[in-house]
């Protein structure tokens, strides 16, 4: 299991939201790039960028310092979402040295859309689905609707999408731990690889993760947690590697 550093992009600076809200965001670097250098040095095989301005624009804002990091980083695995909604934005990223486009609020307004970019784009279409009480939410998290996380996960597995990133946005931010029963039925569920996100806080919780792995999760993203100090990456990597062996 990947412990995934994010990396999230507002205003052409690093930040953190807590529960998604664009007013309650907190600074950690006005330098991406330095910013992924730091977690590359400590031990990181994939970064997970957020284009956080584009996902309320419904296009790329930051896209320059995205392309920037994969520059400085061609080997590394990088996965971006936000603003995705065209297959122009797909290529462009991928162009850039991006490995993954991570499709949010289109998968769920216009699921064909997956498909689509799965038929032209294989191999590199991740969807992120974003839920509360298992309801998907989208439009950074400003809309919540009435269709099951489950269900949706279901159609885009027949797609061929490579995994879909997790998140419980009522953890998201709030340091309050993962909901791993939630992770862990979607992934048993829907028979993709899922990345699960929102509320790693410690130890602890990549441990818990690791411990089911083998039910298809297989990375965790971690933001507040690794930028405020309560988690150490290269420790949660190494656990993840000892517990895999």
């Amino acid at each position: 299991m990947l412990v995934i550093p994010a990396i999230d992009l507002k205003d052409g600076e690093c930040v953190r939201l807590r529960q998604g809200l664009m007013d309650d965001s907190t600074v950690f670097s006005d330098d991406p790039v330095a910013m992924a250098r730091r977690w590359v040095e400590q031990g990181a095989r994939r970064l997970h960028l957020v284009d956080l301005n584009g996902a309320f624009a419904g296009e790329p804002v930051n896209g320059e310092i995205v392309k920037a990091i994969a520059a400085a980083y061609p080997k590394l695995p990088i996965q971006i979402g936000g603003g995705i909604r065209s297959l122009e934005t797909i290529k462009a990223y991928l162009d850039a040295g991006v490995d993954y486009a991570i499709i949010g609020t289109q998968a769920v307004k216009e699921p064909d859309f997956v498909f689509e970019a799965c038929r032209e784009f294989p191999g590199h279409i991740i969807v992120g689905l974003d839920a509360k009480d298992g309801k998907v939410a989208t439009d950074g998290w400003a809309e919540v609707s009435q269709v099951e996380a489950i269900d949706l996960a279901k159609q885009f597995k027949k797609a061929g999408v490579s995994a879909i990133v997790y998140t419980d946005i009522s953890r998201d931010g709030m340091m309050q731990g993962v909901n791993i029963e939630a992770t862990r039925r979607l992934a048993r569920s829907c028979g993709i690889d899922v990345i699960a996100s929102g509320g790693v806080t410690d130890i602890e919780d990549i441990r818990s993760l690791a411990k089911v792995a083998g039910d298809g999760i297989c990375g965790a993203i971690t933001g507040r947690a690794i930028y405020e100090g309560s988690l150490n990456l290269s420790e949660a990597q190494k656990l993840c590697d000892e517990m895999s062996d």
